[in-house]
């Protein structure tokens, strides 16, 4: 499955999960996100990943998500389907079933709360890589799984065929230059944080998969091929002069504050499901100020 070119080069936008009054997902906003998105020149779609709230949704929901944004999206550009789950075999279950309705890749977290060691890390993804048949994209948040992926085990995963790209998101810059030493161009990497773009693409990251997105198509999009086309300078100054709306979306548990950013906006995207909760007022009037600083909603 490797090949010369990445799954994609830019920024992914992280998709939220529209709900509407009911807590039911949205799809006809889902499908005015998915338009807005492509029209605003983001580069891959995520479907139903951390920011889409999948460890919310029930299997159904999980796929009918992926299979609708699919058919939006209609091959303009990828889409990235978060299929990962702690419960190997059903990882295995649903990337098979995201499969089936035309994801093109697949996104794939580090198992969490059981965790794993870094040798289960390698049995677990090898198990998933020979039952699927799309690329595997990696996903490394240790803040959220409590596992990190360590370079020498990047190096052991990255010969796995269908093994192509990585998420990273441990915030360890020092980490993923090793990495990028031990892999070298046998595994694409996107930034997983926002506040890192520039980072990470001027190290040979191929881009973002971004929570700023949502609500900032271009800019990340602007970021992380700035860097990636050797502009570093201007990628950096674009990291700096946007670091306060980056850091506003992150001022609760993700995706609580880009929903709400979404809202003031005017999206109509609903609220996050339990066990996450809307944001306090000083919160949501917090963020509404920064927002109004950078243009996107109005006093």
């Amino acid at each position: 499955m490797k090949g010369p070119k990445p799954i994609f080069e830019g920024a992914g936008v992280a998709l939220v999960t529209p709900f509407d009054n009911y807590g039911n997902i949205n799809y006809p906003k889902m499908a005015e996100l998915i338009e807005e998105q492509i029209a605003a020149g983001t580069d891959a779609i995520i479907s139903i990943g951390t920011t889409g709230e999948g460890s919310a949704l029930d299997i159904v929901e999980h796929v009918k998500g992926i299979e609708f944004t699919c058919k939006q999206v209609a091959g303009r550009v990828p889409v990235i389907a978060g299929t990962g789950s702690n419960d190997t075999a059903f990882a295995v279950k649903l990337s098979n079933e995201a499969e089936k309705v035309g994801a093109d890749a697949l996104l794939m977290v580090t198992p969490y709360y059981n965790k794993t060691s870094q040798r289960g890390l390698v049995r677990h993804y090898r198990y998933i890589h020979d039952r699927v048949s799309k690329p595997i994209v990696l996903y490394n948040v240790p803040s959220r799984t409590g596992v990190d992926i360590k370079p020498e085990t990047y190096a052991e995963l990255a010969e796995m065929p269908r093994i192509v790209a990585a998420k990273e998101a441990n915030g360890n810059i020092a980490a993923f230059a090793k990495t990028m030493k031990l892999c070298g161009d046998k595994l694409d990497f996107y930034s997983g944080n926002d506040d890192q773009i520039t980072a990470l693409c001027a190290l040979g990251g191929k881009g973002v998969i971004s929570v700023l997105s949502n609500v900032a198509p271009k800019v990340a999009h602007d970021i992380a091929m700035e860097a990636i086309n050797g502009n570093v300078a201007e990628s950096a100054r674009l990291q700096i002069e946007y670091i306060d709306l980056i850091n506003a979306l992150f001022s609760d548990v993700n995706p609580i504050p880009v929903k709400e950013a979404m809202n003031l906006m005017g999206k109509e995207v609903g609220d996050c499901r339990m066990p996450l909760d809307v944001m306090s007022d000083a919160g949501r009037e917090s963020l509404k100020q920064v927002l109004i600083r950078y243009g996107l909603v109005q006093e």
